[in-house]
């Protein structure tokens, strides 16, 4: 596992704005070439709406399977207002790739649901990748689209969730 060592802000989920915020990004490291456009999409967005890289701790896992743990040990601490996950679970020829990614999925809802922190999946499954060039193309550009997408709706997510708390607040 890799981390940024970018210093800890200040701002938790239930402090300041998103552009204060802190966030997470996890990333499995299977077919890492092609997840990291996905991670580099992420942060461009992210930059582009006002969050620094500063704000945004990375965090590298050997694959799919290993990313919920993480996730949920990152969201109980309190100092994140939302984690990102990006992965690729491809099939390897067995079926086993299907339930590797109904359970990370369905762990990564039950985390936010247990913790109250947002926790978003750019976590991709296609139904039938093949290691040619035709579809190392076509899934680095689904990365880039997919990354730009995950950080928007973190940032889309974490600015409703304040407003609803200061609604349910008063």
């Amino acid at each position: 596992m890799s981390q940024s060592t970018k210093s800890p802000a200040s701002a938790t989920q239930s402090g300041g704005s998103p552009s204060k915020a802190r966030f997470a990004f996890i990333q499995s490291s299977w077919h890492e070439d092609i997840v990291d456009q996905g991670r580099g999409a992420f942060l461009a967005e992210m930059a582009r709406q006002g969050v620094g890289a500063e704000s945004i701790d990375t965090f590298e896992v050997p694959g799919a399977f290993e990313i919920p743990l993480h996730a949920k040990k990152l969201a109980q601490s309190g100092r994140y207002a939302g984690v990102v996950c990006c992965g690729l679970v491809v099939d390897g020829g067995i079926y086993r790739h299907e339930f590797v990614a109904d359970a990370v999925i369905s762990a990564l809802m039950g985390i936010q649901l247990e913790t109250g922190v947002p926790v978003f999946s750019a976590v991709l499954t296609p139904q039938h990748f093949h290691e040619h060039e035709e579809h190392r193309k076509f899934f680095t550009a689904h990365f880039l689209t997919k990354g730009k997408e995950v950080a928007q709706a973190c940032l889309e997510t974490v600015a409703g969730l304040k407003k609803l708390d200061s609604l349910l607040a008063a």
